[in-house]
């Protein structure tokens, strides 16, 4: 899940796959990554719901999902877990 995850931020936010390889739990995203804005965001969460085959409610999204890394990560690890 981790390098799956990791694939879908490069591909979403144009990054290289360095950049998104050296992402830790710790690591910020929204407001930390310049390349992660409010557009990216519904193009990251739609790109997670297609390629993790999940779904995600509006409800589902908040600021601390998406804080850090390891915040998205354990969100996507849930939301897997549902299905």
């Amino acid at each position: 899940m981790d390098n799956e995850l990791k694939s879908i931020i490069a591909d979403v936010l144009g990054i290289d796959a360095e950049q998104a390889d050296a992402l830790t739990d710790d690591s910020g995203l929204f407001g930390h990554l310049p390349e992660l804005d409010s557009m990216a965001v519904a193009g990251l969460l739609t790109e997670m719901e297609d390629r993790l085959d999940i779904v995600i409610e509006d409800e589902d999204v908040d600021g601390e999902m998406l804080e850090t890394y390891g915040g998205l990560l354990a969100f996507a690890e849930g939301k897997l877990s549902e299905g």
